[in-house]
């Protein structure tokens, strides 16, 4: 699986395909963008996996299925039997979707975050009880970026997953002096 993974939303704009492309190889995609009606979503999703397939992404649909050719098969994301990755904001939702069969956990919000500014962060303490144990790996979000899962110390955890942090363009001016 993964240590990196981009999460799709409408902030990104039109940075999503060149955020994709500018992933490492091999990264990990969770497609959401759950505000868009149906057949728009299907578009977007067939865009994004166009560039994911050439630089050799996983990507997975969250939300609801999209009906998309099967050579297009994409896993899950989401709280369902099945779902190859699976959202935690608990202990009790990890052990759930860890006996669901989820490969890969999602833990958040670790951090403050702009995607849930009401949810209270959980910390470095909070996080590191809470995956404790766990057979599953673990991909920590909400308010990530490479400096923050560096800083984890012990605490073991598989990777990291952003927004903001992984668009090209906020790379950029972060490089600029000032």
């Amino acid at each position: 699986m993964p240590k990196i993974w981009l999460m799709t939303d409408e902030r990104l704009g039109d940075a999503l395909l060149p955020s994709i492309a500018a992933l490492p190889k091999g990264s990990g995609i969770i497609f959401r963008h759950y505000s868009l009606e149906v057949k728009s979503r299907r578009t977007l999703f067939l865009a994004v996996s166009a560039v994911a397939r050439r630089h050799r992404h996983i990507l997975v649909i969250g939300g609801l299925p999209i009906a998309v050719p099967v050579w297009l098969k994409a896993g899950r994301h989401g709280r369902v039997r099945g779902a190859v990755t699976a959202p935690v904001h608990s202990r009790r939702e990890a052990i759930a979707a860890e006996r669901a069969g989820a490969e890969l956990l999602f833990v958040s919000p670790i951090f403050p975050t702009r995607s849930h500014p009401c949810a209270p962060p959980l910390g470095r303490v909070r996080f590191g009880l809470l995956i404790r144990n766990l057979r599953v790996p673990v991909i920590a979000l909400g308010g990530m970026n490479k400096a923050r899962v560096h800083s984890f110390g012990p605490i073991k955890v598989h990777g990291w997953a952003a927004i903001t942090a992984l668009d090209p363009r906020r790379q950029k001016r972060k490089a600029v002096p000032t």
